[in-house]
Order: structure tokens, then C-alpha cells, then sequence
């Protein structure tokens, strides 16, 4: 992942967006290590937008798991993940929009999206890794 790549995935993520009539969104693009890329807020979206994107990828990263299958494993295994939030300081959000970036089967960062309804935020993220020619799993 590097800061092209990121802005690019910003930029595809912005214009699926528009072109699907989402809300404003915020979105954070993270490398493998969970480091923080690029991050970009539209007008519009609430104060928290910024802490939630990264959870979601960030958690993605740090699980292994696409956001949608921590969304899942919450309801399954409540203890487990919050465990795993303490660990992360709070800042692992296990709801669907952090979306796992692969290259050559090869994990390379994630994306998280937020300001939508988190269905919605996922299939924007993922458009925008498939527009890169990159593999999305979104869990």
C-alpha cells in the first residue's frame, strides 16, 4: 500500500458514492500493518467519522477478518471481540465497511468506510478495491 494506491481507492470510493446516491462518507485506507495511509471526511459527516473508519479497517487488519465476519463473530462470541477491543484500545469496530485489500492473494491494507448504512459503506469499499484490480474481502 502506498499513498497513490490510497488516494485512489479514496477517489473510486467517492465517485461510487455520488454516482449511488450514498450519504457523505468518511474513509480511511490503512497498509498491512495497520497503518494509517490516507484518510479523507466529506462535509457533512459527524465528528466521530474519522475514529470509525479506521476501526473498521484497522480491526479488518488486526483480526485477519474482513468487518462483516467480526460483525458476526460479536453476535456469536460477545466476550471474544470485546476482549479483543480492550486490547485495541476501543478502536476495533466489528460492523460491516472494513473491507480486507488483497494483491496476488497477498494482504496489502484495508479500507474503512462509514457515514452510510454499514451495508452500504461495504459495497462502496469494495467497488473501490475491484475499480484498483485488486481482491476485496469484506468477510
Amino acid at each position: 500500500m502506498n499513498l497513490e494506491l490510497a488516494n485512489a481507492l479514496i477517489t473510486a470510493a467517492l465517485e461510487y458514492r455520488r454516482a449511488n446516491g450514498l450519504k457523505p462518507l468518511t474513509i480511511a485506507v490503512i497498509d498491512a500493518g495497520g497503518h494509517l495511509v490516507a484518510l479523507q471526511r466529506e462535509d457533512g459527516t459527524s465528528n466521530l467519522r474519522a475514529e470509525i473508519a479506521q476501526g473498521k479497517a484497522k480491526g479488518a487488519v488486526a483480526m485477519g477478518l474482513g468487518s462483516r465476519a467480526l460483525f458476526r463473530r460479536a453476535q456469536e462470541q460477545p466476550y471474544f471481540i470485546d476482549a479483543m477491543n480492550a486490547l485495541n484500545a476501543g478502536a476495533l469496530v466489528p460492523v460491516p465497511g472494513g473491507v480486507l485489500i488483497l494483491k496476488d492473494s497477498a494482504l496489502i491494507g484495508a479500507i474503512g468506510i462509514t457515514g452510510d448504512s454499514s451495508d452500504r459503506d461495504e459495497a462502496c469499499a469494495v467497488a473501490a478495491i475491484e475499480k484498483q484490480g485488486l481482491t476485496a474481502n469484506a468477510g
